[in-house]
């Protein structure tokens, strides 16, 4: 196969997976909720089990006027919501779906490539923030700011944590090196990451920076239409990002209960969907974290815990 091809197929196939399991995992959050707090409205548009509610979202966030503040910096402004959502796209180039280079753009520094381009949202948030002109805003780009920046720090040492168990920055390498056990042994990582990610893409009860009882909507209170539409997007790639990631680095991937690579790809599918649930339902269930709750939790609570698993990673591979 010519590399032109090969290279478009690939592109390709991240940019369906970018379009498509966002509005899935979207449309199982309409339903999610809706079956597990009593909600009737998402189960009726369209018919059978609410199946077009996505589609009535859609078409309301286009028919929207599209408004820009006066005072707002419009250059700006406008290209916030971009910036929130590139990020993920880039990241998605690099997680591996299955195995035999069954991935976008395969790295040997994948887990660092990655770790660095999600950084890159807070820029978006301190964006729209800023160039709004309006207090509610940032107010709400300064907590997402702090959130952030903090957060960071233990998913960074949670994932460096499965990558010195592995021996490798490459997220295939890291699925390759998997072994059941890990379940146990990285269990604090695993949980640690997933909580710092949630906290990442500002999830319930991640979302002080979204408050609406206090800041209106924060950093995205003047946006309306598809600009609006496209940071409720970049949240749904957000929580596809974080499900995928934490498959690859603590759940094994592509493994499953077979030894059947063909059927890798349909296990890493899987996985994330489960991973999406969970995100899915810990919003339903849990209250936001204040602000003062958030912070401790980050720098007394997995900061210290990220550490420790970091040294007991570290003794293992020695022992070993």
């Amino acid at each position: 196969m010519p590399l032109w091809v090969e290279l478009v197929l690939r592109i390709g196939g991240v940019l369906v997976a970018f379009l498509t399991l966002p509005l899935l995992v979207g449309q199982a959050e309409h339903k999610v909720m809706a079956h597990m707090q009593g909600r009737l409205g998402p189960m009726y548009a369209g018919g059978f089990h609410g199946w077009a509610q996505l589609v009535a979202d859609g078409v309301k966030f286009v028919q929207k006027e599209d408004i820009t503040p006066r005072e707002a910096d419009r250059a700006v402004f406008r290209l916030a919501p971009a910036v929130a959502l590139v990020p993920y796209l880039l990241v998605l180039l690099v997680i591996p779906l299955g195995p035999n280079d069954l991935v976008g753009q395969p790295l040997d520094i994948g887990l660092f490539f990655v770790l660095a381009v999600v950084g890159v949202g807070v820029v978006a948030v301190l964006m729209s923030a800023w160039a709004s002109a309006n207090k509610y805003s940032l107010l709400g780009g300064l907590r997402g700011a702090a959130q952030l920046l903090g957060y960071e720090l233990p998913l960074v040492l949670a994932a460096a944590s499965v990558a010195m168990a592995a021996g490798t920055l490459s997220l295939s390498g890291i699925v390759e090196a998997w072994q059941p056990w890990w379940l146990l042994w990285q269990a604090p990582a695993m949980i640690i990451f997933f909580v710092a990610g949630l906290a990442e893409i500002r999830r319930p009860p991640f979302d002080m920076p979204v408050a609406d009882s206090e800041l209106v909507f924060g950093y995205m209170t003047e946006y309306t239409g598809l600009r609006f539409a496209f940071f409720l997007l970049a949240e749904y790639v957000g929580i596809v990002v974080i499900a995928a990631l934490t498959t690859v680095l603590f759940l094994g991937g592509w493994q499953g209960p077979f030894a059947d690579d063909q059927l890798g790809w349909l296990w890493t599918l899987l996985k994330i969907f489960a991973v999406s649930f969970v995100i899915i339902w810990l919003r339903v269930s849990y209250p936001r974290l204040r602000e003062d709750q958030l912070q401790r939790l980050c720098w007394l609570v997995l900061v210290p815990a990220s550490l420790a698993q970091l040294v007991l990673t570290a003794a293992v591979r020695i022992a070993l």
